[in-house]
């Protein structure tokens, strides 16, 4: 986990949202894999920089 963002460093979820992903509606799922793209993308910075 990222001390700052609180994304996992793998996944770029937070622990809420792992932990909440098997009740969560696909509709649900499908909004929190919309944001990964731009996570991953702060966290390559942040190990890049």
């Amino acid at each position: 986990m990222d001390a700052k963002t609180g994304f996992c460093l793998g996944c770029a979820r937070t622990l809420d949202e792992i932990a909440q992903w098997s009740s969560m509606n696909s509709g649900e799922q499908r909004a929190v894999l919309a944001l990964l793209p731009a996570r991953h993308k702060v966290l390559d910075r942040k190990k890049a920089g």
